[in-house]
């Protein structure tokens, strides 16, 4: 095998190496059927049975109630910000945004496109850059909103809710692009929840979106273009139009990955001891490795933002990790620095590595 480095991309981002080999194994002759998976129709049984075996893993890795969709659809979370307000805004119903980084922003702006007026801030720590999340009393909810959308995770800037906005019952849409399925959790309180699978799922070109039934009701059909209506996705089995085949078989194959070794209580375990050995390492040399999140409570489990004393450090840095294996550590073009990724496919190991380097780093250069 080739020599594989270590992976900190933000996105699309790292693979687990047993769903790439299985893709390998089968890459020229998928099945029994002499052709790629890229190569055969969407509507044969092969391509289907690896379709559905997405979807029915989803499913049950998510423990999801009956009264839950998944969608598979493209379009990334770019699509979603504007396609949730077009099926659910619509005759003077408004929804509240709480924006706490670059893309619960861009979202809240999509629905004002859609929803003028009635799409509302709920709150906001941009005048804090986004390096916090809003504290409780700081939200304010409209009682009449038909959905509060958020952002679970801050990719670019490093925060994440541990614990869901308090809405008073109304439902949650969440983008959970960079931390869908890195640990269980009660989908209840979800009408929507979408996610880009280049985070944690597989390559980029394929959303996970989830939709519950009551929610599904509400949505536009005939008044909005058949593409744009989660009502057809939802009646097609997410094979309205050619789905992305290739993207939605590694998505299978990360998956079924993810069964195989415990599911998303073996993954969250390992993902909550990566969080801990990084923070430690930062807080032993806070004055060195600065961290952008400076409320704890508030720092992400996935996307770890800090600053050396100066640019030429963070430089410094970012080349000789990768001289020593390690890529992707180049902050955010809008906050500079570093950024690690630690999404599912990072092993325990991986960070210890970097740890490693880091202690290695700040005794030479400290």
């Amino acid at each position: 095998m080739a020599k594989r480095v270590i992976n900190f991309y933000a996105g699309p981002a790292g693979l687990p190496l047993p769903a790439l080999e299985r893709a390998q194994a089968e890459l020229l002759d998928f099945s029994g059927t002499g052709m790629s998976v890229m190569e055969i129709s969407h509507r044969s049984k092969e391509y289907e049975a690896v379709h559905n075996e997405a979807i029915a893993l989803i499913k049950e890795l998510l423990s999801l109630p009956p009264n839950y969709h998944v969608i598979l659809i493209q379009g990334g979370g770019h699509l979603q910000f504007g396609m949730v307000p077009m099926n659910l805004l619509y005759k003077g119903r408004g929804a509240d945004f709480i924006c706490t980084g670059t893309w619960a922003d861009k979202a809240y702006k999509e629905g004002k496109i859609v929803a003028g007026e009635l799409a509302r801030c709920a709150a906001s720590t941009k005048d804090d850059k986004f390096a916090r999340l809003p504290y409780p009393g700081e939200i304010k909810i409209d009682p009449s909103s038909v959905y509060v959308h958020f952002t679970s995770n801050n990719t670019v800037e490093g925060t994440q809710f541990h614990t869901w906005p308090e809405t008073g019952g109304i439902p949650l849409v969440c983008d959970m692009s960079s931390d869908f399925m890195w640990k269980p959790f009660d989908v209840s309180p979800f009408g929507i929840i979408y996610a880009g699978a280049q985070k944690n799922l597989g390559p980029s070109g394929v959303t996970v979106v989830i939709i519950r039934d009551d929610i599904l009701q509400q949505c536009l059909d005939k008044e909005l273009p058949s593409y744009l209506r989660y009502r057809i996705h939802v009646e097609k089995n997410s094979l309205y139009n050619t789905p992305p085949t290739f993207g939605i078989y590694i998505l299978r194959n990360v998956l079924a990955h993810n069964k195989e070794i415990g599911g998303l209580e073996a993954i969250h375990r390992r993902n909550l001891r990566k969080a801990e050995l990084l923070y430690a390492c930062i807080d032993r040399h806070a004055d060195f490795y600065r961290p952008f999140v400076k409320v704890k409570e508030h720092r992400s489990a996935m996307n770890v933002d800090f600053f050396l004393p100066t640019p030429e450090q963070d430089d410094a840095f970012v080349k000789a990790a990768k001289a020593a294996g390690m890529v992707g550590l180049k902050g955010y073009r809008d906050v500079g620095g570093i950024r690690v990724s630690m999404y599912n496919a990072v092993s325990v190991e991986n960070v210890e590595t970097l740890v490693a380097f880091m202690e290695e780093f700040v005794s030479k250069q400290g």
